[in-house]
């Protein structure tokens, strides 16, 4: 079995996914992968202005989304990590993490557990569920929440 060698782990700011991205850092330090930690937001200026939570991941303006990677990098760094990339992609919480997986060719996918229990999970599909039926490599999902 080879190394990790590109880890992608998403971020909206908050506490849960923060956790997420100490976590991915963590392990990108141990195998000394890059880390590249990813946003998502509306392009639509009008959906831009408005911050709208989709489980795990708050889908925001990309200013907004430049502090959370920035926030995100912090994280990553106090957790070891020090080959760190950080990307911005329009759209939900799920077409973003799936694009920057796919894009940067990752060997794993990190993302929080925040929304896989609760009932709009259950019946919409959450991130963490979402993601690990559509992602082509490994999916780690980080218990963040009690």
């Amino acid at each position: 079995m080879s190394t990790y060698q590109k880890i992608v782990v998403g971020t909206d700011g908050s506490k849960s996914s923060l956790l997420a991205v100490e976590r991915a850092g963590a392990i990108a330090a141990a195998f000394d992968a890059t880390l590249i930690i990813g946003c998502a937001y509306y392009e639509n200026n009008e959906d831009a202005s408005k911050t709208l939570r989709q489980d795990s991941v708050t889908i925001l303006g990309d200013e907004t989304a430049q502090k959370n990677l920035a926030a995100g990098e912090e994280a990553a760094k106090s957790a070891g990590a020090t080959k760190i990339e950080k990307a911005v992609r329009p759209g939900t919480p799920v077409e973003a993490l799936m694009a920057i997986v796919n894009e940067n060719n990752a060997d794993l996918l990190v993302v929080g557990n925040r929304g896989i229990n609760s009932l709009t999970g259950r019946l919409l599909g959450s991130v963490p569920a979402d993601v690990a039926r559509q992602s082509d490599c490994d999916v780690m999902i980080v218990h963040t929440v009690d």
